[in-house]
């Protein structure tokens, strides 16, 4: 292939297909507005199909020795006192005696990153002015001044996509809110918590801490109702003003937490929301992951459904890149039965996880064995 490809984002969705597309002999570049390689982020999990993917890419071994190896949870009531125990299943990682892999995100962008080969550029610290697709070829602005034309354009860069809110139409009417804010942060490991994890989930607020791998670190994630008015994505401080507001009445070891992150660096917030659009393409323009079909952390198939998606859209560029819109209908055509399921298992009003049936059926929900003979 001599196709040009730029993949707006550097996350888990962009770095795996950057891998699927240089494999397949595009050029391939990504762009990152953070200005390094971006360590913190939540544990997270590659279930079902997405294993089958992992293992292509030759990473599952890998993979499975990054887990985080948690051993149980305690349940915690707002004083701080233990309320009940398990050792069957966490809060984030579902059941342990399962095939899923649940690693941190940076463990697994950093195992992605190992994979690419050094023809795959990554541009650090800046992001995309402006697009102008031009029929034949996509000419990009970048923040930096710099410009360059591109044969396809990929939005890998999350729920808020810039690339989304660029290029595409009635953005405000694909955003589905779930009226619930999540931030998730760093601390030091103030508790010497081992492979254990502890949440709590009781009026209306729920919190969940696990250490990081190596146990020098807390991961922290903070969810509640989203606030009437919507806080600046820009503005760090009244988003941890906020969360030290709504989680003022919590006792224990809590407020430890909420102290170390009025300093912490690896920080993160967002109103949470489903993506759905009609169409996951325009012109020379497609998006992947959750700028195309976020099902929310909720759904814990964020990440599948990223690693999963940059497989079929890879395939379908390499098996159609001289006829775009037959690509994208082939990706869309294969990936929104698979997204669907995915979505369809987020449910609010639930009380505990996703029932384990309903989970196994979205997780395995689309066949791509003919892709997965493709690549061997």
């Amino acid at each position: 292939m001599n196709g040009t490809i730029l993949i707006s984002g550097a996350g888990v969705t962009g770095l795996a297909l950057a891998y699927w597309l240089d494999r397949a002999g595009f050029s391939t570049t990504l762009v990152e507005r953070s200005p390094e390689f971006r360590r913190g982020g939540q544990a997270i999990d590659i279930r079902g199909v997405a294993l089958d993917v992992t293992e292509a890419m030759g990473l599952l071994d890998a993979a499975r020795d990054l887990r985080t190896q948690l051993k149980g949870m305690s349940t915690l009531d707002a004083d701080g006192n233990e309320k009940e125990r398990t050792e069957e299943r966490t809060f984030s990682a579902g059941r342990l005696d399962s095939d899923d892999i649940e690693l941190f995100r940076d463990d697994l962008c950093e195992l992605l990153m190992s994979a690419l080969s050094e023809r795959v550029e990554i541009l650090y610290d800046d992001s995309i002015r402006s697009v102008d697709d031009r029929g034949d070829r996509v000419f990009v602005t970048f923040a930096s001044g710099a410009s360059k034309d591109f044969d396809l354009l990929v939005g890998a860069d999350g729920v808020y996509s810039n690339v989304r809110k660029q290029v595409f139409d009635n953005e405000a009417s694909v955003v589905f809110p779930l009226g619930v804010v999540l931030a998730l942060f760093s601390t030091p490991n103030l508790i010497n918590l081992g492979d254990w994890q502890l949440g709590l989930r009781e009026d209306g607020i729920g919190y969940v801490v696990y250490p990081s791998r190596d146990k020098s670190e807390l991961r922290v994630g903070v969810g509640f109702g989203a606030p009437d008015t919507p806080l600046s994505r820009n503005d760090t401080e009244a988003q941890k003003r906020l969360i030290a507001e709504q989680c003022a009445h919590l006792k224990g070891d809590f407020p430890r937490f909420l102290e170390a992150m009025k300093t912490t660096d690896q920080f993160y917030f967002n109103e949470l929301a489903q993506i759905r659009m009609p169409s996951w393409s325009k012109g020379r323009v497609v998006l992947a992951g959750d700028a195309a079909y976020c099902a929310s952390p909720f759904s814990g198939q964020g990440t599948s459904l990223g690693l999963v998606g940059a497989l079929v859209l890879a395939r379908a560029l390499e098996q159609h890149w001289n006829d775009l819109p037959q690509a994208f209908a082939a990706y869309e055509q294969r990936m929104r039965p698979y997204v669907d399921l995915n979505q369809g298992i987020v449910d609010l009003t639930r009380n505990g996880p996703v029932p384990d049936e309903q989970l196994t059926e979205a997780k395995n929900g689309i066949d791509i064995s003919d892709l997965l003979r493709e690549t061997k």
